[in-house]
């Protein structure tokens, strides 16, 4: 099974730009979708971003298209989420989740679908 290892997170301004990356270990990388998930003080998890084992298609949540891109280097082991104009309500802890691209053909915003989490790094964003 893959472990993921988020990093990046940090305290920023408002406006400003921040990317994250998730390293994963222990599977074939090229094997698996990865999703961005967040979570904010008080409030549920949510769907940030997916990327498809290829990275050929992303999808993003509504709140974060536009401002948000996500990448992967399959060469690498690392998905990225690069994230410009933020605001303060993308204060959250950020949590990258794979799923095994073979098993699951559903949505890629549902939270249930994936099976390994990172561990989170927070982002705080600063008005």
């Amino acid at each position: 099974q893959v472990r993921l290892v988020e990093s990046g997170g940090g305290l920023v301004q408002s406006g400003h730009s921040l990317t994250l990356s998730c390293a994963a270990s222990g599977h074939t990388f090229s094997d698996y979708d990865l999703g961005w998930f967040r979570q904010a003080p008080g409030k549920d998890r949510e769907f940030v971003a997916a990327i498809i084992w290829s990275g050929i298609i992303k999808y993003y949540a509504d709140p974060v298209r536009g401002r948000f891109t996500v990448s992967r280097d399959n060469a690498k082991n690392v998905v990225y989420l690069q994230m410009s104009s933020l605001k303060s309500e993308d204060t959250a802890v950020y949590y990258c989740a794979a799923r095994l691209s073979r098993y699951h053909t559903g949505s890629h915003s549902v939270m249930s679908t994936y099976n390994t989490w990172g561990q989170g790094t927070p982002v705080t964003v600063s008005s």
